[in-house]
């Protein structure tokens, strides 16, 4: 494998890089901002209408969005974040790292591992190589939304994974991330409320070789997909699984997207100026995580083969975020240049037309990765696996 630094860096803000046929929607809605608060500042989360609704919900539903500001103006960060967050919406107030690392969240995880692998306690079925790419041949099941998980999960389907990302028909995507998140992968929807969906899970979960999960902790654990359970029924599954706030401490079951990581952890007080908070200048929690994703399943499935016990990996937006903190930005010195992304830049069909896109990074033996097939219709992809056109050098 080669990799280049501007195709790397590019990589980082892929959505900023998408090119469709007529304007694209945008990433952050008008109410998911910093805000001033009584006491300091917070960041609000409301790309999802529930999202906007449950924020509008905690501040006494007011009219607009302008009279939500203003009602923000005149509370404390830490009384909106609890509020906002009991109303079933996401917020963080911004927080200093020392203030982060006093706090329980921060108690519970700063200082863990940037990723956690164990190994399974059952044997797997026997692992055989074979396959052109690292990952042909390999069913990857795709529980995953927003940026992180589908950066990881594209990322196999370049390496030559058979991704299938499964969405439940309730929960609406936003066209960006899906024209960006879902490039190369098939898509399909499944009701996991029901007992056909129930049965159809436990019917691709037999045949995959990989399972990605960014769902909350505990959120899909009455499907069967708790640790335990999957362990115990589908013991050849490799695991990855991604966590906002990590996966111990009164936070890990909370909801959170890298701009709230990055507001509560230090993040935006380091990046800020003039007594006002910033952010970095990619959302690169997500797409840090995304890549470690990738390279904790090629792990998994790698250790797997050598022991026959599947691996499982955990991590979390903050972990990534307490790994970045560790390395103090440079100063000093002109800013560097942008790159220019055209050189790498590839055209797809999508359900928008045709889209140009950011070829994956990386090449392998001189040659170029590239998307094995363009951005699916949501929803528009049986819930099932297509036939194995090839064994994968783990299988």
């Amino acid at each position: 494998m080669s990799l280049e630094r501007a195709h790397a860096a590019l990589a980082f803000s892929s959505e900023r890089q998408l090119r469709a046929q007529r304007p694209l929607g945008q990433g952050f809605a008008p109410l998911s901002r910093f805000a001033a608060t009584a006491d300091g500042h917070i960041r609000l989360h409301a790309n999802y209408p529930h999202h906007r609704a449950a924020l509008l919900r905690a501040l006494g539903d007011p009219r607009d969005e302008r009279a939500a500001l203003a009602a923000v103006r005149l509370r404390r960060a830490s009384e909106l974040e609890q509020a906002i967050v009991a109303a079933g919406g996401a917020a963080a107030e911004v927080r200093s790292a020392s203030d982060w690392r006093a706090h329980p969240q921060g108690q519970a995880t700063v200082g863990l591992p940037l990723l956690e692998l164990t190994s399974g306690e059952l044997e797997a079925p026997p692992l055989r190589p074979a396959g052109p790419l690292p990952c042909s041949g390999l069913r990857v099941l795709d529980l995953t939304r927003v940026i992180a998980g589908p950066v990881g999960t594209r990322m196999l389907a370049a390496l030559g994974a058979d991704v299938l990302r499964i969405d439940a028909p309730q929960l609406p995507e936003l066209e960006l991330h899906v024209l960006d998140g879902m490039v190369g992968k098939r898509s399909a929807s499944l009701d996991l409320r029901t007992a056909a969906g129930r049965e159809t899970l436990e019917q691709l979960l037999a045949g995959a070789d990989l399972l990605v999960q960014g769902y909350r902790p505990g959120a899909l654990a009455a499907f069967g997909l708790d640790h335990r359970a999957l362990a115990t029924h589908h013991p050849q599954l490799v695991t990855v699984t991604l966590s906002a706030w990590g996966h111990h401490g009164p936070w890990a079951a909370r909801r959170g997207f890298d701009s709230l990581v990055q507001a509560a952890c230090g993040i935006a007080v380091t990046c800020g100026a003039g007594g006002e908070p910033g952010a970095l200048p990619v959302q690169a929690l997500d797409h840090a995580t995304g890549y470690l994703i990738a390279a904790s399943a090629l792990r998994g499935l790698t250790l797997r083969a050598l022991d026959g016990r599947a691996a499982h990996a955990r991590l979390a937006l903050t972990h990534t975020a307490d790994w970045i903190m560790g390395h103090p930005a440079t100063e000093g010195g002109p800013p560097a240049a942008a790159a220019d992304p055209a050189p790498h830049l590839v055209d797809v069909s999508s359900p928008s037309g045709t889209l140009r896109c950011l070829a994956p990074p990386g090449s392998l033996d001189e040659r170029p990765l590239a998307w094995p097939r363009g951005v699916p219709t949501p929803g528009g992809d049986p819930a099932a696996w297509s036939p194995r056109t090839g064994r994968s050098r783990y299988r």
